[in-house]
């Protein structure tokens, strides 16, 4: 079975997607790109941005993209907001973006129990202006590269999954 790719801004939900999605689905195991990177180079992605930056981080993407490719089946993937450039993209799996409002996403950052943690690893949500920016700019691409649109507002992580999963099916 073809990989499933979780993408969507930044905040959206992907992780948490991913592995509500694995756990009803056992064929399936949750993966993250941003953990895979940030094990790879045994520093947090906050880290390897000040450090290196993100032309250094956009080729860890582009190696972890090669990887996911040859390696991994059966996965559902959910990525860093901006792992949907990767060419190889389609060649990896099934892409799914799952779609909000910038509200939405700002809303459930900050009203999540742990939201100090979710805003520090999220430096950009200091500035909701240049987020919203960046938001702007990312939604059509976001489209443009979808086999499948999911919208997440309102929804439990496990109703989100079963809306995929039933994607899926429908194209089989």
């Amino acid at each position: 079975m073809k990989n499933i790719i979780l993408i969507g801004f930044m905040g959206v939900g992907k992780g948490t997607v991913a592995r509500a999605f694995a756990k009803e689905y056992e064929d399936f195991y949750a993966i993250d790109t941003d953990d895979l990177i940030e094990s790879l180079e045994n520093r947090k992605i906050k880290k390897i941005f000040e450090e290196d930056g993100e032309a250094h981080f956009r080729a860890l993407e582009r190696k972890t993209a090669g990887w996911l490719e040859r390696s991994v089946r059966n996965a559902v993937i959910s990525t860093g907001g901006g792992f949907y450039r990767q060419p190889n993209l389609h060649a990896i799996g099934t892409v799914v973006l799952l779609e909000s409002s910038f509200e939405a996403i700002l809303k459930r950052i900050v009203e999540h129990p742990n939201a100090r943690k979710k805003l520090a690893k999220r430096p950009l949500f200091s500035s909701p202006e240049q987020a919203e920016a960046l938001y702007d700019e990312r939604e059509p691409a976001y489209r443009e590269v979808a086999d499948i649109v999911v919208n997440v507002e309102g929804k439990t992580p496990e109703r989100i999954a079963a809306e995929i999963y039933a994607h899926l099916k429908a194209r089989a």
